[in-house]
């Protein structure tokens, strides 16, 4: 048996479109959102990823046209998520995050829909973001929470937008869309929905077919001008537990948006990027 054979996730899919590229595609309706379920299928991806010298490139996408990845379940136990193995020792998300960022393949996020919060931190972790035109809305809106991004945000986006714009995206805790993403540089580029999947496929083939070793020699290269120290990760990851746990604003406003709808398919999920800050306050 095989890992393709023996690997059965809950809250994604694996498919092998050849031996060197595989698609991840997320599928925890009713918005996508990353809880402890998700975070063990990811782990023990991982897992497998670290020791494969087959496979080349990593597409994640989502099997919601909506959401990529909402956000953070903010209604499941972190302690069941801290519970699992964790190779770095680092808190959960953590882990995860830096894991991904580490891998010999290339990561590629196909954002097609909303990647706010851990999802946008996801995708930020990957080496390369294409988003839909149309359809994708990435943003960070933890400071809502009175907290920070747990999942790395802050020390990944100033390599890529700037660090006046990482200000921006961080303490504005708005939505932005994939033309502005893409000016920003909080995407490689944004694609017009109908030739979304066509160009991703194509360029993820492209680099999949190239030689294992010079991809990994070539991220290896780009990570050591471009990444922060492993160890700074989980400061941001603490920050942001240490709010969760004892900031009154945070459980506040998680309340609040439950009421009027957090992690349900509705208006609030579609525009929590707008509507956070009325419900904050």
């Amino acid at each position: 048996m095989t890992f393709l054979d023996d690997f059965k996730p809950t809250h994604l899919r694996l498919t092998a479109e050849s031996p060197a590229l595989w698609r991840v595609t997320f599928d925890n309706p009713p918005v996508n959102v990353i809880g402890p379920t998700m975070i063990g299928d990811l782990k023990t991806l991982l897992t497998e990823l670290e020791s494969n010298d087959t496979v080349n490139v990593v597409v994640f996408d989502s099997a919601d046209p909506d959401f990529f990845l909402a956000h953070w379940d903010l209604a499941a136990d972190p302690a069941q998520a801290e519970a699992l193995p964790s190779p770095t020792g680092y808190a959960a998300w953590a882990d995860v995050t830096v894991r991904i960022s580490k891998l010999a393949a290339v990561t590629i996020s196909a954002i097609r829909g909303i990647a706010r919060g851990a999802g946008s931190e996801l995708a930020l972790a990957t080496d390369i973001r294409f988003a839909s035109l149309e359809k994708a809305i990435l943003g960070q809106m933890e400071v809502g929470f009175a907290a920070v991004a747990g999942g790395g945000a802050g020390g990944r986006l100033p390599a890529l937008v700037g660090r006046g714009r990482a200000f921006e995206i961080l303490l504005g805790g708005n939505d932005y869309d994939g033309a502005l993403a893409e000016k920003y540089g909080y995407v490689n580029r944004a694609i017009p929905d109908e030739q979304f999947e066509a160009f991703v496929t194509a360029y993820a083939t492209r680099v999949s077919g190239w030689n294992h070793q010079a991809l990994a020699e070539i991220k290896s290269f780009v990570n050591k001008y471009t990444r922060l120290p492993d160890a700074e990760f989980p400061l941001h990851s603490d920050a942001f537990w240490a709010a969760a746990a004892h900031r009154p604003e945070f459980r506040t406003t998680a309340s609040r948006l439950f009421d009027k709808g957090l992690q349900q398919r509705g208006p609030l999920e579609y525009h929590l990027g707008d509507d956070i800050a009325p419900i904050a306050r």
